[in-house]
């Protein structure tokens, strides 16, 4: 279960090699189309972000920047298209924490090092997602849930995106840090939990707003909490896990990266285009949309970011004893 942390999120010191990078390089870029590269299919949160991001980046570079769906793998596909390309900043990878923290985690078949292969460019935002509970559950409160679960061990069923996902180890995270059992419910994904919640197959889900939102609006589901560290903006009269669990953090990131060894001047030329664009009322409201809380920041805060969020799934997949297959 134990694995070596990836050197860039246990540091910031493989920033050094891109920081020393030649001006030369940043001079005439970009002077064609940019790829990015989006390691899902389309219409999920990775690739709605990186036509967020290309449609402002593509006007602020005087360039073309078009989305390339390469889904399969677990990420690979998408990995493989990016090492096959020059490191020149004109093929980047707009992906989300999973495929940099979970993935490896539980997968030996992963060919891709999140530390060797990529560098970070940008934190787009943090993704949280949302605990909700079927209507009929006699819970209006994350205290009553609290109090419900352990007044009934074992007896609240929790459906998932799957064994390994984040919303799995989000809740496994959730009843070690509060002491309760609840029961794990793995679907394909939350095109099959949120549903299976809703129809009263399991109890609560926790699952991205935009899956949500439509369900709470008719009376069909409640929102309870958020998994981010702070309140939401998103759904800002809802608890964070946080003010019961200090520290609780299982919001994923969404970030922009690049290959390895890409200059540094044209690292800090896209990120700060894309942190001035994440910051924009327009991006604003879209990512909000998508469900994402925009952030922004430098390549080092990404990195920070990353390191934090592999930390948080490598320790609720021990305790949810995950092994790797």
């Amino acid at each position: 279960m134990k694995r070596k942390l990836p050197a860039w999120l246990l540091g910031l010191a493989c920033l050094a090699p891109f920081a020393a990078g030649s001006t030369a390089h940043a001079q005439g870029y970009p002077n064609r189309a940019i790829k990015v590269i989006v390691p899902y299919s389309a219409g999920g949160l990775p690739d709605t972000v990186a036509r967020i991001l290309s449609k402002a980046l593509g006007d602020a570079l005087g360039q073309a920047v078009y989305v390339d769906n390469r889904p399969g793998a677990g990420g690979a596909v998408a990995a493989s298209a990016i090492l096959q390309a020059p490191a020149d900043g004109y093929t980047l990878l707009v992906t989300d924490g999973p495929m940099l923290s979970i993935t490896p985690l539980l997968s030996k078949k992963v060919s891709y090092d999140a530390g060797s292969d990529f560098v970070p460019v940008s934190l787009v935002g943090k993704a949280p997602l949302f605990l909700a509970v079927n209507a009929n559950v006699k819970a209006n409160t994350l205290d009553e849930l609290i109090a419900l679960a352990k007044a009934k061990p074992g007896s609240i069923n929790y459906g998932s995106a799957g064994t390994g996902s984040i919303h799995h180890l989000t809740a496994e995270a959730m009843n070690a840090s509060l002491g309760i059992s609840m029961t794990h419910v793995p679907f394909k994904g939350s095109a099959n939990s949120v549903p299976a919640m809703i129809g009263g197959q399991v109890d609560l889900v926790f699952a991205s707003p935009p899956s949500l939102m439509g369900f709470v609006k008719s009376g069909q589901a409640r929102l309870l909490a958020t998994n981010s560290p702070v309140r939401s903006p998103l759904a800002p009269q809802m608890p964070a896990l946080a003010e019961k669990i200090p520290g609780f953090d299982f919001a994923f990131t969404v970030a922009v990266l690049a290959k390895k060894g890409t200059p540094g001047d044209v690292v800090t030329r896209i990120n700060a285009e894309v942190d001035r664009i994440v910051k924009i009322p327009e991006v604003i409201e879209q990512l909000h949309t998508a469900g994402v809380d925009p952030a922004g920041g430098s390549p080092e805060k990404l990195a920070q970011a990353l390191r934090a969020e592999k930390a948080a799934v490598t320790n609720a997949a021990a305790r949810a004893q995950l092994k790797a297959e």
